[in-house]
C-alpha cells in the first residue's frame, strides 16, 4: 500500500500535490496544504503538468462570493512561489569568466565597469559566492549572458525504486495551533 509523502499515513491512494515547489504523493488529509497536480496529454510526445487549487483551500471563505471563475474552484490555481523562479546555472562562474575573457577584460576592469569591487569579480569567477540579483543583472547586461538554468531540471537524483519508511512527516513539525 501506498505511503503519504508528509505524513506517513498508508492510503489506497495517494495525490500528487505541490508543496512550496516539491512535487509529493499525498494524502487526503495532506494535500490541502500544497496545490494537486494533474497530467494532461497534450500531444503523444509530450505531457505537460496543469495544477488547481486542492478542494479543501477555500473551506475558509464564507460560502460562494461569485468571485471565483465562471468554472470554479478547478479555473483558479493558487500561486506557487517556486513556478516563476529561477534558479542560476550551476556552470555561471565559467560563463562570467569566458564571456570576461572573450570580450578582453581583466576583472579590475570589468569591476569598474559594473562599479562592483574586484574581489567580488574573483569571487564569483572561483565560484565562491552565487551573485545577489542586481549583480547578476549588471553582469547578463554587460556581457551579454545568461546566468540563469534554462528548460527541465533532473530529477533523477530524487527518484527511488525502494519504498523506505523515512518520510516529510518524519522530519518537519506541524505547527497546528
Amino acid at each position: 500500500m501506498p505511503q503519504c509523502e508528509m505524513c506517513g499515513a498508508d492510503k489506497p491512494s495517494l495525490t500528487t500535490t505541490k508543496v512550496e515547489g516539491a512535487e509529493l504523493e499525498l494524502c487526503d488529509d495532506c494535500t490541502e496544504f500544497g496545490t494537486e497536480v494533474r497530467e494532461t496529454q497534450e500531444s503523444s510526445t509530450s505531457t505537460k503538468y496543469s495544477t488547481s487549487s486542492s478542494s479543501s483551500a477555500s473551506s475558509g471563505s464564507s460560502g460562494s462570493s461569485g468571485s471565483s471563475g465562471s468554472s470554479g474552484s478547478s479555473s483558479s490555481r493558487r500561486h506557487d512561489m517556486f513556478d516563476e523562479m529561477e534558479t542560476v546555472a550551476s556552470d555561471y562562474d565559467d560563463r562570467i569568466r569566458s564571456a570576461r575573457e572573450q570580450r578582453g577584460l581583466s576583472q579590475s576592469e570589468l569591476a569598474n565597469e559594473l562599479n562592483e569591487k574586484r574581489s567580488l569579480i574573483r569571487k564569483l569567477e572561483r565560484g565562491d559566492v552565487l551573485p545577489s540579483d542586481d549583480v547578476q543583472g549588471k553582469l547578463e547586461r554587460a556581457l551579454d549572458i545568461s546566468l540563469t538554468e534554462g528548460g527541465e531540471t533532473d530529477d533523477s537524483e530524487w527518484s527511488s525504486d525502494s519504498t523506505g519508511s523515512m518520510t516529510l512527516g518524519d522530519v518537519v513539525k506541524r505547527n497546528d495551533g
